[in-house]
């Protein structure tokens, strides 16, 4: 997990908010915000609870995160992440950290302006 979903998952924890309030609140470009949001949700941690119309007429979503706990583990030179959600089930994670790191990976390199050579890129 990157520093950007866990904040989105903190700041959804107590009230549902939606996407512009956490990009805003929390300083997370708004594309990056979005990115997390559908992992968040994809993997269950995060859901959406209410659709909203803002007073310019525009739709949104209201998220609500799921983790009621966080257990980190390092055994056998891994990393192991499980989750206790708020309905009492437990979730490992092991092979979302690819995604997340991609996804992190991505965010640097927009962040760089788009500017880093080709071999940098491949490396």
């Amino acid at each position: 997990m990157d520093t950007y979903a866990a904040k989105i998952l903190v700041a959804c924890s107590r009230k549902p908010k939606h996407a512009l309030e956490l990009s805003a609140k929390l300083n997370i470009p708004i594309a990056a915000c979005y990115r997390r949001i559908h992992v968040l949700e994809k993997a269950g941690l995060l859901m959406p609870v209410e659709r909203a119309l803002t007073q310019q007429g525009k739709r949104i979503v209201l998220y609500l995160s799921q983790l009621k706990n966080a257990y980190i583990f390092f055994e056998g030179g891994k990393l192991r992440v499980r989750f206790q959600m708020v309905t009492g089930q437990i979730q490992d994670f092991g092979g979302e950290w690819k995604e997340i790191k991609l996804i992190e990976e991505e965010d640097e390199e927009q962040q760089a302006g788009g500017l880093l050579r080709p071999k940098e890129r491949e490396q």
